[in-house]
């Protein structure tokens, strides 16, 4: 069982400040800045070598950057000394060492946390059930399927119950049922623990964060919440079912603003009475913007894909 803890605190879990990487003659980071906030659940947007991956490993302590701080936790960069247990990680293309099983590979882990032989047989049966492989936790890992290991990797991400996770495209290779549940397990962590993920689902992101960070040739370009990105929190747009009532017209946009007191639902709640005395039938109340419409139409890539 998860600890019943809430972290609280205006301080980021995360912050990046004014980080540069190169590699050779690419600049893959350019003065890189942002911070997560403490308990949320944060999406790490941006295009194919936007920076996305080398951010994470830099956080990670994976890479050193040429340039510029990192803090975890009010406590600095990333070392073992003070992060042991803390943070957790799943790289981009993590491979485990098919000689072992998920229990055993998971509880040689949760030992080198500091966890103690109880401790660590909670830790790894809570790891294994929030990724559904506890049937599997005594079979070998060279056969398990692609979805399988891909699930022990967030597993090892999850283990021990880190205050701050870094998830880089975590639900990449699972199939819809399984990508779903771990969906169902982040979102239960809000509030507990800070969750930063990378991933090209900006649907996905939508359904799941509260805070967004957009990443474009190695700079933030955006770190809001997520309601303000989308535009959740000012505006909504009403739908009607056809045929639409003479003198209405099929979508009606509605704004915070059209309340006196600035308040969405109540402006939206007095437009829905209003089309309806008219003899409109409401498909759809939709608040806000996709986040995908939102990122083509603030960032839009610098190149396909």
């Amino acid at each position: 069982m998860t600890p019943a803890r809430v972290l609280t605190g205006a301080a980021p879990a995360l912050r990046v400040e004014g980080v540069s990487k190169r590699f050779g003659k690419h600049r893959a980071l350019d003065g890189l800045g942002f911070a997560v906030p403490t308990g949320s659940l944060c999406g790490l947007v941006g295009e194919n070598g936007a920076g996305k991956t080398t951010c994470l490993s830099i956080v990670a302590g994976f890479l050193h950057a040429d340039a510029g701080t990192v803090d975890l936790l009010g406590l600095g960069p990333f070392t073992v000394a003070k992060h042991r247990g803390r943070v957790g990680v799943l790289p981009q293309d993590a491979e485990l060492p098919e000689a072992h099983t998920p229990s055993s590979l998971l509880g040689t882990w949760a030992r080198l946390q500091g966890l103690g032989a109880e401790q660590s047989r909670l830790a790894v049966a809570a790891a294994l059930a929030d990724v559904q492989l506890e049937a599997q936790a005594h079979t070998r890992v060279k056969a398990l399927s692609h979805g399988m290991r891909r699930r022990l990797a967030v597993a090892s991400a999850l283990l021990g119950w880190p205050e701050l996770v870094l998830l880089d495209e975590p639900t990449a290779g699972l199939d819809p049922s399984q990508a779903r549940h771990l969906r169902q397990v982040l979102a239960a962590e809000r509030g507990r623990r800070t969750v930063l993920v990378s991933s090209h689902n900006l649907a996905e992101l939508e359904s799941l964060c509260d805070h967004v960070i957009v990443i474009e040739r190695g700079r933030c370009v955006l770190d809001e919440g997520m309601d303000t990105v989308t535009g959740r929190d000012r505006e909504a747009t009403i739908i009607l079912d056809e045929p639409v009532p003479e003198g209405l017209v099929a979508v009606t946009r509605v704004r915070a603003s059209d309340d006196p007191g600035g308040n969405l639902a109540a402006a939206t709640t007095r437009a829905l009475a209003g089309l309806i005395a008219q003899g409109a039938r409401v498909r759809e109340v939709r608040r806000g913007d996709a986040l995908e419409a939102r990122y083509f139409a603030e960032n839009a890539p610098s190149r396909p894909g």
